[in-house]
């Protein structure tokens, strides 16, 4: 069985969907959800092998969504959408197939068979890494999104991982490998990555690390691993 993950906003879209996918008898519904930071979450516990996703869903939509998930635990991607102008995108972006609404039982039973074959083979998708510019972080009920260049550092803990800027700091889906590999924030420790335009000031240590203030007096540790990287990256 397909482990898979059906995200759209509209509630009779998923219940649709849910219903052609259990009739194809190959797949095992993990989840259902309707919204990118609900997706993000569920693609991060459960890992799914396919997500059928939407294109258009507010705040966040399909394409950026795919730009936050780890490539390590990225799954095959059909979009599924009312507007077939996305098409070249949606296979510019490498995914596995393309369906549009109302999606017809005979075009979903070939996507089936595609995905079929290529998780027979061990086939994993990969997709380029597309710049996140920015962060979805969960406040209580609200959802609050953050521009990526107001974003002083990002951080885990115990809790997760949160982004801290001037306001506050937020939880968020996102994780320190994503920020890594899909942001201009830098590395200076395996738990902290820095965005280098707040930096004020950067203290050496006797001890080989070092440590840096932000601009709004946040104290963030520098490791010996890193260091080395971090200066040759401020020419110092």
């Amino acid at each position: 069985m397909i482990r898979t993950l059906i995200v759209d906003d509209e509630l009779h879209a998923r219940e649709e969907m849910e219903i052609l996918l259990r009739e194809t008898g190959a797949c095992e519904i993990v989840a259902t959800c309707g919204n990118a930071i609900e997706a993000l979450k569920i693609i991060k516990e459960s890992r799914p092998e396919v997500i059928f996703l939407d294109i258009q869903m507010p705040v966040i939509g399909g394409f950026e969504l795919l730009s936050m998930i780890d490539q390590s635990i990225m799954p095959h991607v059909v979009f599924v959408t009312a507007y077939d102008e996305y098409t070249l995108k949606a296979f510019e972006e490498k995914t596995l197939d393309y369906l549009l609404k109302p999606v017809e039982k005979s075009r979903l039973d070939k996507t089936i068979a595609k995905l079929l074959q290529m998780l027979r083979k061990g086939d994993r998708p990969r997709r380029d890494s597309n710049q996140v510019r920015r962060i979805p972080c969960v406040t209580g009920h609200t959802i609050k999104i953050l521009d990526i260049r107001n974003v002083e550092y990002v951080y885990s803990g115990p809790g997760g991982v949160f982004a801290v800027t001037p306001e506050g700091e937020f939880y968020t889906e996102l994780t320190l490998k994503t920020f890594e590999e899909k942001t201009d924030l830098f590395r200076c420790h395996k738990q902290y990555l820095i965005n280098l335009v707040h930096l004020d000031e950067m203290t050496l240590l006797a001890g080989g690390g070092a440590d840096i203030r932000t601009a709004t007096g946040s104290t963030l540790p520098v490791s010996r691993r890193y260091l080395k990287k971090l200066k040759r990256k401020l020419m110092i």
